[in-house]
């Protein structure tokens, strides 16, 4: 488990993919558990299987096909993570980001993040897809902040401001994007956990209490890492499970990928509309 990376090593991993590309991406996508397939509408792609780029972490999780996908993507280059890692995979925290810090060295501005997250509030159900309007980084909390330790201040200043970490006319073009298609978009706060157990309903009803909507495993560290990099980040849950708030039902990882076969179709509408305009 490596614990940092050197300017010059994440710069080594770039480069690698650098040299693969005929057009350098300008948009960075990161597809969560069960939502990989959007990595299919790429056009012209070039794929780069992670154990090829220098340092990239291998995905270990069922739904993570463990590619990078770079083309184009409603006319827009893209680079496009099929499949991610997560801290509970026995990664540290800047292996977990260093894809962002791949993606902010080849010039990508804009991150994309999307993850399969359970509901906290009552009110959703799966196959919703729900807008990012903040998150409450728990994990980040307890002392896992991917931007421990010393800073690199060609990456980022060493206290970056969170008070906007989602995109204000992102998360309007994804609603206005939404309302055009047809597609119900549901708003709220991420929490994003260490797991990879789910969440006891104990667990799940102090998560509500302190304001979480949806509730996963990803997402959070990337987020911070790409707005440590100055870029512009739109996130979006798919909810894939009911919120289990008193017990009464269990969760499986299996509902979860069953649960992105629906949601795949819906967050491919938000993100092609966005894409279009941005």
């Amino acid at each position: 488990m490596q614990d940092s990376f050197t300017l010059a090593e994440i710069d080594q991993a770039a480069d690698y993919v650098r040299a693969r590309l005929v057009t350098i991406p300008r948009i960075g996508l990161i597809l969560g558990t069960g939502l990989g397939s959007l990595a299919d509408e790429v056009e012209n792609p070039v794929i780069l299987p992670y154990s090829e780029i220098p340092f990239w972490p291998l995905s270990t999780v069922a739904g993570h096909k463990g590619h990078l996908v770079i083309g184009k993507l409603a006319g827009q280059p893209v680079m496009v993570l099929q499949g991610r890692v997560h801290y509970y995979e026995g990664y540290s925290m800047a292996q977990v980001t260093l894809p962002v810090r791949i993606m902010q060295r080849l010039g990508v501005e804009i991150l994309i993040v999307t993850n399969a997250a359970g509901a906290i509030n009552p009110g959703f159900e799966p196959g919703d897809v729900m807008l990012i309007t903040d998150h409450i980084s728990m994990i980040g909390m307890a002392g896992l902040n991917p931007l421990r330790g010393p800073n690199i201040d060609g990456l980022g200043e060493r206290f970056p401001d969170m008070s906007q970490a989602y995109d204000r006319n992102l998360m309007t073009l994804a609603r206005e994007t939404s309302s055009a298609a047809g597609v119900p978009l549901r708003e709220g706060v991420y929490i994003g956990l260490s797991g990879p157990s789910f969440e006891t309903p104990a667990d799940l009803r102090f998560l509500r209490n302190i304001g979480a909507d949806s509730v996963g495993m990803s997402t959070v560290p990337e987020v911070i890492v790409a707005r440590h990099a100055g870029m512009r980040v739109l996130g979006l849950s798919g909810i894939s499970n009911k919120a289990n708030l008193y017990g009464d039902t269990m969760t499986t990882h299996e509902e979860v990928l069953q649960a992105g076969l629906i949601l795949v179709p819906k967050l491919k509408q938000v993100i092609l509309g966005v894409l279009q305009q941005v």
